[in-house]
């Protein structure tokens, strides 16, 4: 593995984790959607921004074309991933979507490229053993579905965009991404006007809003690099190691306690990802 796709992913990954931290705290104050706008229209300035001052080339329209499918995709995941770190522990939810997102593009380049290793195989053993141990009512042995559907979609909707954002022909990282943020933003504008929740948020919050944006770009930036320096499964599972970033800081500065299965299974899931690798 180069080790350029090792420094990106791992990059991707700070990024992705912090920022899901600050989503999610942000989210049970200010709500999912006005949230998501904000750090959208965010992204989207400083991606701007960036292409202009490194002078990236415009890239053929197809480029954009799967750079707003991608943002799509990436757009339902983030929805799903807020709201469900607004109501349930980031500790719960962080690990089941970065199995699902590692999986999703490892399925894809087992059709594209062929099997995967004997490790990989046990990666995934290891997976589903997690999300049993972070999921699981105490008092039941069965997996609470409902708690699992939110994370189940944030990671199909991540998946597919590590999917989709590879599939850009030129070289350029920022204004395909660009494109991504052109295809959310409309769509999280016209969904928060059909359900009536555009509000602005208090300005006390406005700056952890602007963290979130901030980090989900950089993430967004550092796995396009990182998919660019080397195949495109292999960077999708370096990023999808974020959960150990965001269950360090929810432990750390929100005090939250997971129950020693969960722990079990959250290691469990960090093992996953690491065999996967």
């Amino acid at each position: 593995m180069e080790l350029s796709i090792a420094i990106f992913g791992l990059a991707a990954a700070a990024c992705w984790g912090a920022g899901d931290f600050s989503g999610g705290v942000a989210t049970k104050r200010s709500g999912v959607l006005i949230v998501a706008i904000i750090s959208q229209i965010i992204g989207i300035i400083l991606l701007a921004s960036a292409a202009l001052l490194f002078t990236e080339s415009v890239p053929p329209t197809s480029d954009f074309l799967w750079g707003a499918a991608a943002g799509l995709a990436g757009g339902i995941g983030l929805l799903a991933l807020y709201h469900a770190l607004s109501i349930e522990k980031m500790g719960i939810v962080a690990p089941v979507t970065a199995v699902l997102s590692a999986i999703v593009p490892m399925t894809f380049g087992i059709i594209t490229e062929g099997l995967p290793t004997a490790s990989q195989l046990m990666g995934f053993l290891f997976a589903f053993i997690g999300v049993w141990l972070i999921s699981r009512d105490e008092n039941s042995p069965k997996i609470e579905m409902e708690k699992l559907k939110l994370p189940l979609i944030a990671g199909l909707g991540f998946g597919f965009f590590m999917i989709l954002i590879d599939q850009v022909q030129s070289s350029g990282v920022f204004w395909p991404l660009v494109g991504a943020r052109m295809a959310t933003i409309p769509t999280f504008i016209l969904v928060a006007s059909y359900k009536k929740q555009i509000k602005i948020p208090a300005l006390n919050f406005l700056p952890l809003i602007a963290l979130a944006g901030l980090l989900d770009t950089g993430g967004n930036v550092f796995y396009a690099l990182a998919a660019k320096a080397g195949r495109m499964d292999i960077a999708a599972i370096l990023t999808s190691m974020y959960p150990a970033v965001t269950v360090l800081l929810a432990w750390v500065l929100l005090k939250e306690k997971l129950k020693n299965r969960q722990w079990v299974g959250v290691f469990a899931v960090m093992i996953a990802v690491v065999l996967i690798t």
